[in-house]
């Protein structure tokens, strides 16, 4: 018996007091997925990332919002969110533990404004999405006039670019036409 409690004491402690005191985790533990919305620009990629579907996106056009919502009961904690994100709105942190006593406790969510068309007025994108792709086209765009074009399609929802797209093939063939002509 003795020969046991002097080991004990030798050896220290074997497990940990964790309800009663913090556990340790490494730096690079995958614990739970933490969002900022500031950040976010509601581009759903982690939406597509996510193998558990835990991640959700819903678009209301008649209120002009979208939704982005996680369920952490879905969630496996792999990180693809994380690595998908363009602007780091989610990381994974240290934190481990999701016990709650009602299961609507595990849900989060957070609500952004769709831009509306430049042509039609209908909304279309997140507002926070299309500033963010305006920004990396004006610092690509060759000259002033470039850049405002390339805003402009940026501002534009899909359907009206077809439609342009289709005046503008229309309009092309016409020209050449009328070149073939002479």
């Amino acid at each position: 018996m003795f020969k046991l409690l002097k080991e004990v004491f030798r050896t220290g402690e074997a497990t940990v007091k964790y309800p009663f005191a913090p556990v340790e985790v490494c730096k690079d533990f995958r614990g739970k997925p933490e969002h900022t919305a500031a950040n976010c620009i509601a581009c759903a990629a982690c939406t597509v990332a996510c193998p558990a579907n835990a991640l959700n996106m819903e678009t209301d056009t008649a209120a002009g919002t979208r939704t982005w919502s996680i369920d952490y009961g879905r969630c496996i904690f792999c990180g693809r969110c994380e690595e998908v994100c363009p602007t780091d709105a989610i990381r994974l942190s240290q934190e481990f533990e999701l016990a709650v006593a009602n299961k609507a406790d595990l849900q989060r969510k957070a609500v952004f404004r769709l831009a509306r068309c430049v042509c039609c007025g209908e909304p279309f994108a997140a507002e926070k999405e299309v500033a963010y792709v305006t920004a990396l086209i004006e610092a690509m765009a060759p000259s002033p006039e470039e850049g405002e074009r390339r805003r402009q399609l940026v501002a534009t929802c899909p359907s009206c670019k077809r439609a342009n797209d289709v005046v503008q093939i229309s309009d092309a063939a016409l020209v050449r036409s009328l070149e073939t002509a002479r």
